[in-house]
């Protein structure tokens, strides 16, 4: 397998951008504890609220639990503030309300980094990607360019929002076109606590004996080979400069 280059550090404000509740956990959380560990700051952003995402839950019970199983998730990795939308899960549409909705956070959080999920067909063999998942990653690189157009979206310039064009790149989390990692082997065990914390959508998914350390090794150690350290996590780097 290619080796993997090292992603940069030299950033102060990251804005993860993804569409349930569990998807950073699920091999991003451990680099986000490296991140907040070096001072940077870094927020949360969910498009849904993962509602749909337990068969045995009404979605406004189900929504209530994993709103809380996410705030206590991202707090296990040092991450203070998590914003939810309130979009409805299962059935995101990429479009210009989708693109929207995001843009008015990149606006109001001003980051240098966005993070988004693997949004790519597949996970890289058989098995194929979530539309949600495609739908809200497509959105996040677009969406982070229209911030930074005042002509686009204009009616969110109120209140003091301005536009911000101040995001270098658009990483993505589990890409299977990813050429990036980090190394995350000081953080590997808040990682495994923080996916640990969705117990109850966990529990709900009916995989019985499924040991979330376990599988977060899987995938640490493969990455870990490609940067010659234990653990790491992957990433695919998508520049917003021109001619990168």
């Amino acid at each position: 397998m290619e080796p993997l280059d090292s992603l940069r550090e030299d950033w102060e404000r990251a804005l993860c951008v993804v569409a349930h509740p569990d998807d950073l956990e699920f091999g991003a959380a451990a680099a986000v504890a490296r991140w907040t560990g070096q001072g940077k700051r870094v927020v949360y952003c969910m498009v849904t609220s993962g509602e749909a995402g337990i068969d045995g839950l009404h979605p406004d019970e189900c929504r209530r639990v994993r709103e809380a199983e996410q705030v206590e998730s991202a707090r296990i990795v040092g991450v203070d503030t998590v914003d939810f939308l309130g979009l409805p899960d299962g059935v995101l549409e990429y479009g210009v309300a989708l693109r929207a909705a995001i843009a008015e956070v990149v606006r109001r959080h001003r980051p240098d980094i966005v993070v988004t999920g693997n949004f790519r067909e597949t996970w890289g063999g058989r098995n194929l990607n979530q539309a949600d998942h495609i739908a809200v990653g497509r959105a996040v690189v677009d969406a982070v360019r229209d911030a930074g157009n005042r002509w686009v979206f204009a009616e969110q310039l109120t209140d003091g929002l301005e536009p911000w064009g101040g995001v270098r790149e658009v990483w993505a989390s589990g890409s299977p076109e990813a050429t990036h990692g980090v190394d995350t082997t000081e953080t590997f065990d808040a990682g495994v606590s923080s996916l640990a914390a969705h117990a109850a959508y966990i529990d709900g998914l009916g995989w019985e004996g499924w040991d979330p350390r376990e599988f977060l090794e899987g995938f640490g150690r493969q990455a870990g080979q490609r940067m010659g350290v234990a653990f790491a996590a992957t990433f695919e780097v998508l520049p917003m400069g021109w001619g990168e």
